[in-house]
C-alpha cells in the first residue's frame, strides 16, 4: 500500500508524463500569446550580458593605456619634474589628465594620489587635497599616506583641527606599530596646535599606551608631561 501511494505522489508531480506535457503546453501557449514581451525579455538579458562582457574588456584596456601613460609621469614626479608630471610634457598625459580621463581605471585612481603629492610638493595646498580626497585604496600603506597628506596640507594651511582630524584617520586606518605611532604623533602636535590640549594627550597617551616600542614612545611621554594633568 505505501508503495502504492509514493507511487500515486509521483505521477502526480511533474514526473507525470501527462502532467509535464499539459505544463508544456501551457509554457507554449504563454509564449505564443506574449511574444513581445518574452522577446523584449530575452533581449533585455542579452544587452545586459553583453554590456557586462563589454564594459570589462572597455576597462581592462583602459587601465592598460592609462598604465602606460602612468609610467612618463611617475618618472617626473620622481625627478622633481612636478610641472611636467602633473600636466604632461605634450606626448605623454600629466597624473591630471590621467585621472580625468581613465577615472574607471586602478591607475586614474593612483594618479589622485600623486597628482595631490605633487600639489603639495608645489605648495598648492588647496589643490592637493582635492585630489587627495578623490584617491581610494584598500592598502595598509598608501590610503593611510594620503590622509596623512592631506593633514600635512592642512598644517600648512594653518587649519589645525582639519589637520589633527587627518592625521586621526591616518593613525585609525588598519592601525598597525609600524605607522600609527607617526601619525598619532602628528596629530598630537596639530591637537596643540588647535589648543585642544585633551585630544592631543590622549593621543599621546595612546602612543604610551599601545605603541610603546615604538620612536615616538618617548617623545609621547615627554610632550604629554610638557602639557601637565
Amino acid at each position: 500500500m505505501a508503495k502504492n501511494k509514493k507511487q500515486e505522489e509521483v505521477q502526480s508531480g511533474l514526473e507525470n508524463p501527462e502532467a509535464l506535457a499539459e505544463q508544456i503546453s501551457r509554457t507554449e501557449t504563454f509564449i505564443e500569446e506574449n511574444k513581445g514581451l518574452v522577446f523584449g525579455i530575452v533581449a533585455v538579458v542579452v544587452l545586459l550580458v553583453g554590456g557586462v562582457f563589454g564594459y570589462r574588456y572597455y576597462k581592462n584596456t583602459q587601465e592598460q593605456t592609462a598604465q602606460s601613460e602612468m609610467f612618463q609621469a611617475v618618472y617626473y614626479f620622481e625627478s622633481d619634474s612636478l610641472d611636467l608630471a602633473l600636466n604632461g610634457d605634450g606626448n605623454n598625459l600629466g597624473f591630471t589628465d590621467i585621472a580625468e580621463e581613465y577615472s574607471i581605471t586602478d591607475a586614474g585612481n593612483l594618479a589622485n594620489y600623486y597628482a595631490g603629492a605633487a600639489y603639495l610638493k608645489k605648495g598648492s595646498f588647496d589643490q592637493a587635497i582635492l585630489y587627495l580626497e578623490d584617491f581610494s585604496s584598500d592598502d595598509l600603506l598608501v590610503q593611510a599616506r594620503a590622509y596623512s597628506l592631506i593633514g600635512d596640507a592642512y598644517m600648512e594651511k594653518e587649519q589645525y583641527t582639519d589637520a589633527a582630524s587627518a592625521y586621526q584617520k591616518a593613525a585609525d586606518y588598519k592601525s598597525n606599530k609600524y605607522f600609527s605611532p607617526t601619525y598619532l604623533f602628528k596629530a598630537a602636535i596639530a591637537y596643540e596646535k588647535a589648543g585642544n590640549n585633551e585630544k592631543a594627550k590622549a593621543a599621546y597617551q595612546t602612543i604610551i599606551d599601545e605603541y610603546w616600542d615604538s620612536n615616538e614612545f618617548q617623545k609621547a611621554k615627554k610632550y604629554q608631561a610638557r602639557l601637565g594633568n
